[in-house]
């Protein structure tokens, strides 16, 4: 037998499960997929994770020419600003010799870093960089006596033949490359030309002598050497001759209106080479430089008494 309510309390029961229908279907609702009417859905494209630093692999970093050699003897890192012409004439060497010893495919194209040999394959950079300074000889005698100081102030006629024919036999048994190799060391120099110094030697401001003259003074070579660089590719130096005399000195002239001589010339000492001129200067000037084994010295140590 099924109990009987009121009316009223049926309906209140009704409500009660309506709600808790409701609220359980709330709850317990399934996941709803939203398709677009005639299709399936499709997952968004995601884009290519691109690789972190951290996990992305280094890349190894190229050695530059010439590496295995920095900091040896005969050896110079490239530095920025530097061009071939500028390394070549502070190491006393031709530009066209640094380009075949370092095998330079572009001599225009150095890099900052790269290491270039600066003295012939074969040669000892040691010994190079510790060849003294020569001078001049001058035979120095103790005076002992007035009577010495008389005598050897006024050789006999015996004596002056003696000493002139022992001087001509040795001189005739010395070999001629001798004499060659003291003028590897000091050429016989002549002043550049003909006008006064301006202004001197600075070891810091003015590596060379400042010549002032007039636009087309001859400007002439100080010594026997060939040509190793004519043009205007060294800044600051404006239309330059370098002139290399041997193994241990090189001259350089610049600020020349016009160039008389070319690369690989042979030039004489006193041969007018260049005209003075006002090229990458503030007025009309020669601007002469002396270098031994690529450091200048002051020209007037070595040049002739005017």
């Amino acid at each position: 037998m099924q109990p009987t309510f009121h009316p009223s309390i049926k309906l209140l029961l009704a409500c009660g499960l309506l709600s808790l229908t409701a609220c359980g279907t709330s709850l317990n609702r399934a996941p709803v997929e939203e398709r677009p009417v005639g299709g399936s859905v499709k997952p968004a494209p995601t884009a290519p994770v691109a690789p972190t630093p951290s996990n992305a692999p280094a890349a190894e970093a190229k050695p530059l020419p010439g590496a295995e050699n920095a900091g040896k003897p005969g050896y110079y890192t490239v530095k920025p600003g530097d061009t071939l012409i500028r390394i070549a004439l502070d190491n006393g060497q031709n530009w066209r010799d640094l380009s075949k010893w370092n095998n330079l495919d572009k001599p225009n194209l150095i890099e900052v870093g790269q290491v270039l040999r600066v003295l012939p394959p074969g040669v000892d950079a040691g010994s190079v960089a510790a060849r003294p300074v020569s001078t001049a000889k001058v035979d120095t005698r103790p005076l002992d006596s007035k009577a010495n100081a008389g005598a050897a102030s006024a050789p006999s006629a015996a004596d002056k033949s003696a000493s002139a024919a022992s001087a001509a036999a040795s001189s005739a048994s010395q070999p001629v490359a001798s004499a060659s190799r003291d003028n590897d060391d000091d050429p016989a120099w002549a002043w550049p030309t003909s006008t006064s110094v301006g202004a001197g030697f600075d070891e810091q401001r003015n590596k060379g002598l400042a010549f002032f003259g007039k636009p087309g003074d001859a400007v002439l070579a100080a010594a026997d050497g060939r040509v190793v660089y004519a043009g205007s590719g060294l800044r600051g130096y404006g239309n330059l001759v370098i002139i290399k005399h041997n193994a241990t000195y090189l001259t350089a002239y610049a600020h020349n209106q016009t160039l008389l001589v070319k690369e690989d010339q042979a030039v004489r000492k006193g041969q007018k080479i260049a005209e003075m001129g006002s090229s990458d200067a503030e007025q009309v000037k020669l601007h002469f430089e002396v270098r031994k084994l690529g450091k200048p010295i002051d020209p007037a140590k070595v040049l002739p008494a005017r």
